[in-house]
């Protein structure tokens, strides 16, 4: 073999060489740039926070979480799951799981069923709403079967399902599940229930023949009898957890808060109960009642019902006792007028 041939093949050699370790680096840079761009550096939000990390913005968990740790033994019953009127499932995870994570993933349910989705946590005995430093080993999540806009659907509570499996799944947690089926039909009974107990009173106090309704009047009145003006022009009277008991307002739309001179458009005031959403029914419908009969009296008029037909006190006692009857039926299901149950089911 010459020299000639020798040195092509060396030259030969050399090429394969060079282009073997070009696509060799171009193999590591390519690497590189996939795992800055597709790699995480944290670690799973549902399993806690990194070892050593920065003080974080923990998210906002709304105010029933908060008023789980105030103080104030005066403040509203806390809204949680329960199976008198919500499908709840409950959830057990292997490790403590961070309150501030389980607020990140649970967020979209949240978003997607509006105030009927609720969930929350255990260490010990007791349920509370989880908040953002807890870690929790059990857990409940729930769907509301009834509200004021009817029953759940099927495919709602198919889709709430499977929204907490996959939370599940991502926990590491068993699921525990109620029979939808089943949670159905207590829907629907749920649901007549509602139908038939979702009453308002109204009491009407119109002027008489030689009266006239002065705002001047009813706002002394009124805040009188405690109750206080609001920004939407009304009165209301409420008890010492801020439930509304009755409001009082002016039937034609106008305002009754104070700086304002509705003068001669005040036709005719309106006193209204929630019954389901009032608390102490009777009490509250006494109140009621007093109140429309010091309004009658101060403005020289009369008490009639929707109707327009005369309100006498035998009127009012009859009125009292259907009150009784709706309160003892709901309280028969274990849901007092005016406790928290009772707000979140007539909402």
């Amino acid at each position: 073999m010459t020299d000639f041939q020798l040195g092509l093949i060396a030259i030969g050699a050399l090429a394969i060489v060079a282009v073997l370790a070009f696509n060799k680096w171009q193999e590591r840079a390519s690497s590189r740039h996939a795992r800055a761009a597709f790699e995480s550096h944290h670690t799973d939000v549902l399993l806690g926070a990194p070892a050593g990390s920065a003080a974080r913005v923990e998210p906002a968990l709304g105010a029933a979480q908060r008023a789980a740790r105030q103080p104030d033994a005066r403040r509203p019953e806390i809204a949680l799951p329960d199976p008198r009127i919500d499908y709840v499932l409950e959830l057990a995870a292997d490790r403590p799981v961070a309150g501030y994570a389980l607020a990140q993933a649970w967020a979209p349910a949240e978003h997607r069923f509006a105030q009927r989705a609720l969930f929350a946590g255990s260490s010990g005995n007791e349920w509370l709403p989880c908040v953002a430093d807890g870690h929790y080993t059990r857990l409940r999540a729930a769907l509301q079967l009834v509200n004021r806009r009817g029953l759940v659907s099927d495919g709602e509570l198919l889709e709430f399902r499977a929204e907490v499996d996959t939370l599940a799944a991502r926990l590491g947690a068993s699921v525990d599940a109620p029979e939808m089926a089943q949670a159905l039909e207590q829907g629907r009974a749920l649901d007549q229930l509602c139908a038939d107990t979702d009453i308002q009173v109204v009491v009407h106090v119109v002027p008489g023949e030689q009266g006239r309704l002065d705002g001047a009047t009813i706002r002394r009145v009124a805040e009188s009898a405690g109750l206080v003006p609001g920004p939407d022009g009304r009165y209301a009277l409420r008890d010492a957890n801020r439930r509304e008991r009755y409001c009082l307002y002016d039937r034609s739309g106008a305002s009754l808060a104070p700086g304002e001179s509705p003068g001669d458009s005040l036709q005719a005031l309106s006193l209204a109960m929630d019954v389901p959403r009032a608390p102490e029914t009777a009490r509250s419908f006494e109140s009621m009642a007093r109140l429309a009969r010091d309004l009658a009296v101060a403005l020289g008029g009369r008490m009639v019902d929707d109707n327009d037909r005369a309100l006498d006190e035998q009127s009012l006692a009859a009125i009292g006792r259907q009150l009784d009857g709706v309160r003892s039926r709901l309280e028969a299901q274990g849901i007092a007028p005016g406790s928290a149950l009772a707000l979140r089911l007539f909402s």
